[in-house]
Order: C-alpha cells, then structure tokens, then sequence
C-alpha cells in the first residue's frame, strides 16, 4: 500500500491508494472538515492526481471525524459586504466540483457522517454516496442569509424537484433515510456496515472496463436529453464501436476464456 507519498503532514487531505482504489480523506475535523481555502486547494492537488495517477481505477472521497463536510468555513467568509470577488470559498470550488462530476473515473463518496451545504455539493458531485444511517443534513444556506447558488449545479441533479424546494428553501435537517428516499444518497446503511457497503460497490467498479465506465457515465446523464430517434442513432453507433473496440474485444475474450480482464487489479500481496 502506497500512503501520501511525501506531501507534508500538515496537508488537510491525505491520500491513499491500494488495489486500484484511491481515498482521498478531508482531515480538519478541528472545523469540522469546513472548506477553507487551504482544505480546497489540498482537495484540488489530490484530486488531480487521482485523475492521473494510471493505477488509480475507483476514487473514494471521505473524511474524518463525526462530520463529513460543514460546508465553506464561515470564518473565511467575512468580507467587505458586496465585494463579491473576495468570497474566498468561490476560489476554486467550482472546479472541484467539475472534477467530481466529469470525472472519467468513478467517484464513491463515504460519508463519516454528518453533512451541511457545501459539503453536499460534493456528495451530489459523486456518483455513488454511502452514508450511516445516523448522519444527518440541511441546506443551511438560507438561514444564513446567503445561497446555496455553486452547489445547486449538482444537487439540482440529483434531488426531486418538491424535496430541492422544500429543503432548500427552508433549511431544514433531515435524516439519511430521506435523503437516500430524495435521491442525495445512493444508499443508507448502519455504520458498522459502511465500510463492507463502500468495499462493495468499488469492487463491482474495479470490474469494468475503464474506458466503458468513462462512456457511461456520460450516457447515463446525456442520453435522456436526446429524443427517442437520435438517441438510437448516437447509441447505435457508439455500441458498435465499443463491441470492435481493444477494451470490449478483451472483455468478450475474458469472458469466453472465463478469465478476469486484464483491467482488474490483481490482488495485492499481504
């Protein structure tokens, strides 16, 4: 197992890769993992590099302590009033928020527990959201005056449209039940199953080709834009280029020959 690499011990995102999955950890549980500025340029590093590193296959984004994010650290963001360019969260958010979402490779988000806006801007950027079923969240936005404006370009996404009204407007906490029920999770589990649930859907991850994944990701959101008729046309001929494709013909033989791919990682000696 690989661990952080050389970067200093005061960076406030650590990360780790092992067996093709790399974790990246929000760690200032001081602040309740808040998104300073220093936290979102660490975040900003590690997720660069997770999208470089060639052995990096899956990408787990967690933190520690009893709080996943508190959102931007309101310490940061008293300013002149109306000098919007000096908001120190907007520095580079939306673009961890881009990288989160349009990222080639898949992105699991474990929660460690509890959640509050910004910080569920980054778990609606995820693909997949796990979270206890003891943690709880609110778009505290509103009551404090102020927007829930960059994150609603994910969280929109993701939400059903009365629950986004209802939780964005009003600010309310609800609980991980409702939230995998509005769609913000994909699942809500006891915590002592969190681990074995994240390890679950890496490992089904890992299985699929890297190329193939990359692709799906974008027809799972694109697709249901397109109209019925050009829908068929673009996924006609994608299908028949993935089917002749080095990636699928490799998968197809794996198959046959009842073998693993070649794309999945083999087990790491202990």
């Amino acid at each position: 197992m690989k661990s952080d690499g050389g970067w200093p011990v005061e960076r406030l995102v650590r990360r780790e890769v092992s067996g093709g999955v790399a974790t990246i950890t929000l760690d200032s549980p001081r602040n309740r993992n808040a998104l300073s500025v220093r936290l979102l340029g660490d975040l900003e590093d590690r997720l660069n590099w997770a999208l470089a590193e060639e052995s990096v296959r899956v990408i787990v984004l967690t933190g520690t302590g009893p709080v996943f994010c508190a959102g931007a650290d309101l310490k940061e963001q008293r300013v002149a009033p109306g000098d919007a360019h000096e908001a120190p969260v907007t520095a580079s958010f939306p673009e961890i928020m881009s990288l989160i979402w349009e990222s080639p490779k898949p992105v699991v988000c474990r929660l460690n527990g509890t959640a509050r806006a910004g910080g569920l801007g980054l778990v609606a950027a995820c693909d997949f959201a796990i979270a206890p079923d003891s943690a709880s969240f609110a778009f505290s936005e509103v009551r404090l005056g102020v927007v829930p404006a960059m994150i609603s370009v994910t969280v929109l996404r993701r939400l059903d449209p009365r629950a986004a009204a209802e939780y964005l407007l009003t600010g309310e906490t609800f609980d991980a039940a409702r939230a995998q029920e509005i769609g913000l999770l994909t699942r809500a589990v006891p915590e002592e199953e969190l681990d074995a649930t994240v390890a679950h859907y890496t490992g089904m991850l890992l299985r699929g080709g890297p190329e193939a994944l990359a692709l799906t990701k974008q027809l799972v959101r694109t697709v249901p834009e397109l109209s019925v008729e050009e829908g068929m046309r673009q996924m006609a001929e994608l299908s028949a280029r993935r089917f002749t494709s080095a990636e699928g013909q490799e998968g197809i033989a794996a198959f046959m020959e009842k073998r693993p791919a070649s794309w999945i990682p083999a087990p790491e000696a202990s």
